[in-house]
């Protein structure tokens, strides 16, 4: 007898329909087979289905088995084919109707003992379910909070096969399972750290609230100690709340990749990722024998943090070049080309010199300008035009170590962030960008009014400072930034003045 099954299978972070046919006849000898370019993973799973309705009391038949798995043309990976292909035994052999699991899609890893085992990219199928007007989609129960999220299809999650099979059969009243969307996102959107712990460095946090006003990338340069990464882990506390739409598409590329939380439904943090500077070019945007999500995806819609940058393999700095620009990464293979969002703030940081104290009031610097300048120039040019902030992060004295008195909050920086990011929604309505960091010439021209006093000021500086073109942009940028946090129309000598003092490396090279 023959019998179809939905199934559903990733591809990057989508997931497609796959539909599981499964055909029985007990001419010839006893043979099992899987065909539809399966990988060793899935031609695997005949043994753990075997042994799995065995071990639950059902009749594994000895006959011919042809699994095939439709389109035939797109390779199919991993182990959630094993409940697909177990229900598709079932309903083959009479135990199931197959009006029973008409219009399901299901997916699920099983255990010899019969117990389903969660998958990756829940949330991908969930959407896929919905997209193609299926009435249920049946997965682990421990996938069942991430992918209910989604509304507009029914998600049902089980234990056990033996459970799963009842409730085809009609004698297990199983709901589907409910997901309260306000509360998700109120539970799960706490941050551990704030910026009330942080004492001294009150120039650095303007840069910072300026930075994420815009959506700036930012450089600091400072000493060890001096409290870079501390910050920079604060800055997602800083930003915008994530909308459901952007908690969505993070939680799609941590589920694709199998990061979530089992049980946790959605995240609603700002993601804060700082991977290790001996990470490959592939690990940093994706790619692999199968591609996969990099960094700069993981960490879409929150801070990308690179400590010590010039430690950094110079291939891995500049394959960053690209998704900094563009806001996707694209993995481009023989057969199929793949694209992955990498909306992101990158936040960096170095030493001022190889042995990190020069301009330190209390260590001496022990290296020569040589090695100062080589150093530096281990981050390429065009890395350095993509971020539009360098601050000086000096060491912290003790009297501002000793105060008891806290710094200003997360929450209170917050409220202005937003105020200036509505600002900035409002002025790039039609021109599909958010931030003053993504402005084009034709945006700075329409929007960077300066005035004379302005114009002044950013003159002298280009002279006497030899400030470079991509500076006089950068530097136009972060000023409308400055002036949005103070409500202001036009861009002032006061707006240009601190925006020029963000331009440390401008000045040092």
């Amino acid at each position: 007898m023959l019998s179809k099954i939905l199934s559903a299978t990733l591809i990057g972070i989508d997931a497609h329909t796959i539909e599981v046919e499964v055909d029985i006849t007990s001419k010839g000898l006893p043979h099992f087979s899987t065909v539809g370019l399966p990988d060793a993973a899935v031609k695997e799973s005949k043994d753990r289905v075997r042994t799995a309705l065995k071990n639950t009391g059902f009749n594994f038949p000895l006959k011919q088995i042809t699994i095939n798995l439709a389109p035939a043309d797109i390779k199919k990976e991993g182990s959630a084919f094993d409940l697909p292909i177990a229900i598709g035994i079932m309903v083959a052999e009479g135990v199931i109707e197959p009006d029973a699991v008409k219009s399901c899609l299901i997916s699920g890893e099983l255990s010899l003992d019969g117990r389903i085992k969660p998958v990756r990219g829940a949330l991908s199928m969930a959407l896929r379910a919905r997209d193609d007007k299926l009435r249920g989609l049946i997965l682990p129960r421990q996938n069942a909070k991430e992918a209910a999220v989604v509304e507009g299809v029914c998600v049902y999650g089980f234990e056990s096969l033996p459970e799963l099979i009842e409730f085809f059969k009609g004698t297990n009243g199983t709901e589907p399972v409910h997901v309260d969307i306000s509360a998700v996102m109120r539970e799960n959107s706490v941050y551990q750290d704030d910026f009330a712990d942080v004492k001294g460095q009150e120039h650095v946090k303007r840069a910072i609230e300026v930075a994420a006003t815009g959506g700036h990338n930012m450089l600091m340069i400072g000493p060890p100690g001096s409290g870079k990464t501390m910050l920079a882990r604060r800055i997602p506390t800083i930003l915008p709340e994530m909308t459901f739409e952007e908690a969505l598409q993070t939680t799609r590329i941590h589920s694709a990749v199998g990061l979530l939380n089992h049980g946790q439904p959605l995240i609603a943090t700002r993601p804060f990722r700082s991977p290790h500077h001996t990470l490959s070019d592939v690990a940093m945007v994706g790619g692999g024998a199968v591609p996969k999500p990099g960094e700069v995806s993981l960490t879409h819609n929150g801070i990308l943090f690179l400590d010590e940058l010039p430690e950094f393999k110079r291939n891995v700095l500049e394959v960053l070049r690209q998704p900094l620009e563009d806001g996707h990464v694209t993995i481009s293979r023989a057969l199929s080309s793949i694209t992955y969002p990498a909306s992101i703030m990158l936040v960096a940081a170095l030493n001022p010199c190889p042995c990190g104290y020069l301009g330190d009031p209390r260590h001496q610097c022990t290296c020569s300008p040589f090695q100062i300048h080589r150093y530096r120039q281990r981050v390429s040019g065009p890395l350095l035009d993509r971020i539009d902030i360098h601050i000086e992060v000096p060491a912290v004295p003790y009297k501002d170590l000793s105060k008891d008195h806290c710094g200003e909050t997360s929450e209170r920086i917050r409220g202005r962030l937003q105020r200036a990011r509505q600002i900035q929604i409002e002025r790039y309505r039609e021109d599909s960008i958010y931030s003053n960091a993504k402005m084009r010439s034709k945006h700075i021209k329409k929007y960077c009014l300066l005035d004379p006093d302005a114009r002044t000021i950013i003159e002298t500086a280009m002279y006497k400072l030899g400030l470079s073109a991509r500076a006089y942009t950068r530097i136009v940028k972060v000023s409308r930034t400055i002036a949005d946090l103070a409500g202001a129309e036009n861009i002032s000598a006061e707006h240009i003045a601190e925006a020029i003092q963000y331009r440390t490396l401008d000045r040092a090279l």
